[in-house]
């Protein structure tokens, strides 16, 4: 497995990862496939300032995806980042999200601009949560019923790692 730099010919496939979620899962609360055109903002947004975006790359094609993005567009946020990872589904439980994991956080504490990453986890995602917990994360606090989807009400947690 390769982990390096998101690149413009990766986004289909980054989409794709992402839109499988959205259709299939809830640990985005989007709850409709995005375009191409729409990703491409999202694209844009990353691997500028303490925002990078990371690819596992398996075979040469994107296995799965984590960035580290804006936790709130307030200036004084700036030095807080939410992270989020994201794996193709017929690459799961190839410790393809433990791999994006560790290199995301070693970009966010070799970066001085980034002092504390953030992550927001449905409440039902028991395998996110034990991931966040193997790397360090801290439970914030929980928002029940943040978002319908699925049929239900879901909570989401709050977890932190300072950096």
């Amino acid at each position: 497995m390769n982990i390096r730099r998101a690149v413009q010919a990766d986004l289909p496939k980054l989409l794709e990862i992402y839109n499988y979620e959205v259709v299939n899962g809830v640990a985005t609360f989007d709850t409709e496939p995005l375009t191409l055109k729409e990703r491409q903002a999202w694209f844009d947004a990353h691997n500028v300032g303490n925002h990078p975006l990371i690819v596992a790359e398996a075979d040469g094609v994107p296995a799965g995806y984590a960035t580290l993005s804006t936790f709130n567009s307030k200036a004084a946020y700036d030095s807080t980042v939410e992270l989020s990872i994201y794996v193709a589904p017929e690459c799961r439980g190839r410790h393809v999200g433990r791999e994006l994991m560790g290199a995301i956080i070693a970009l966010a504490k070799e970066d001085p601009r980034t002092h504390r990453v953030v992550s927001i986890i449905t409440g039902t995602n028991e395998a996110s949560i034990a991931l966040h917990k193997k790397f360090g994360f801290r439970y914030a606090g929980t928002i029940t019923e943040a978002g319908f989807k699925k049929g239900r009400y879901l909570d989401v947690g709050y977890w932190e790692l300072a950096v």
